[in-house]
């Protein structure tokens, strides 16, 4: 899975450095080359200092096992994906499959399970029942090692939660890459679990996602990228990378009405808090 287009100018510097809660920073993107070397280096002239990389089908779990060893920067989650899950149940290859990712899941640098969840937007009615097993199986596996859950929720709300309150949720539950309403949000923090804002809340016609992020706490707010998609407002249709959690992260301020400074200080104790130190 590739991204082409220009690299997007550096964001201006923070005020106080912030950490980038989910990016996947194996896939290759730009149509110039760009090392994880140069991309993390400009993400920390952005005051995006430290990452969480995210690996979530085999290929990608392992890069991330390796990366996060060469990298001060970066901490790391692995995990399958929903659709891959569906998938590799399909083909019967999806225990081998779970259980090497358990056992990336024990590394001391990684520190989430995840991402996880379910995706009724790629996956259809025959995949369902396999993506809620799988969903259920990364539960259970964070809450044995005592590792916060990364979830993965498209076109699925009512159903993640529901297998949530079945289960039992995780003592840290993040739902990367929030995409609910303010209703949800308010659940969410009702219940404790954390949101990860992404590029999209700067998206020009997210108003439902900036009235979700008006009504959640500070203190349960997180920044992420996932790049190198879902690059924002007024970068979108560039590759993305940590650097532009920039501007995620100067939006944020503006939706909540908190000082950048303040913001950028709540997210970075908020994530060194989930994920332990770099």
């Amino acid at each position: 899975m590739t991204r082409a287009g220009a690299w997007p100018a550096t964001p201006e510097a923070l005020p106080a450095p912030i950490v980038d809660n989910h990016c996947h920073l194996e896939y290759p993107a730009g149509d110039e080359p760009r090392t994880v070397e140069d991309r993390l280096a400009e993400a920390a002239a952005a005051g995006v200092t430290r990452v969480v990389q995210i690996g979530c089908d085999l290929d990608s779990a392992r890069w991330t096992a390796d990366a996060v060893a060469r990298f001060p920067s970066m901490l790391g989650g692995v995990a399958l994906h929903p659709n891959d899950a569906a998938v590799l149940a399909a083909a019967g290859e999806y225990d081998a499959a779970f259980a090497e990712v358990a056992g990336l899941a024990r590394g001391e640098r990684i520190r989430v399970v995840g991402e996880t969840g379910l995706d009724f937007f790629r996956t259809g009615p025959e995949g369902r029942d396999a993506q809620v097993a799988a969903f259920r199986d990364h539960i259970a596996l964070a809450k044995e090692l005592g590792k916060p859950l990364q979830i993965h929720d498209r076109d699925a709300h009512a159903e993640v939660i529901d297998v949530l309150d079945r289960d039992g949720a995780p003592e840290v539950t993040v739902f990367h890459c929030f995409s609910g309403d303010a209703a949800m949000a308010r659940l969410a923090a009702h219940r404790g679990w954390y949101l990860s804002f992404a590029g999209t809340v700067t998206f020009k016609n997210a108003h439902q996602l900036r009235a979700a992020a008006a009504v959640t706490p500070l203190s349960h707010v997180l920044v992420e990228t996932d790049a190198p998609f879902l690059t924002p407002h007024p970068r979108r249709g560039a590759p993305n990378a940590p650097a532009q959690a920039a501007l995620t992260a100067r939006e944020l301020s503006r939706v909540l009405e908190v000082d950048l400074a303040e913001l950028c200080t709540t997210v970075w104790n908020t994530s060194h808090d989930l994920y332990g130190p770099w």
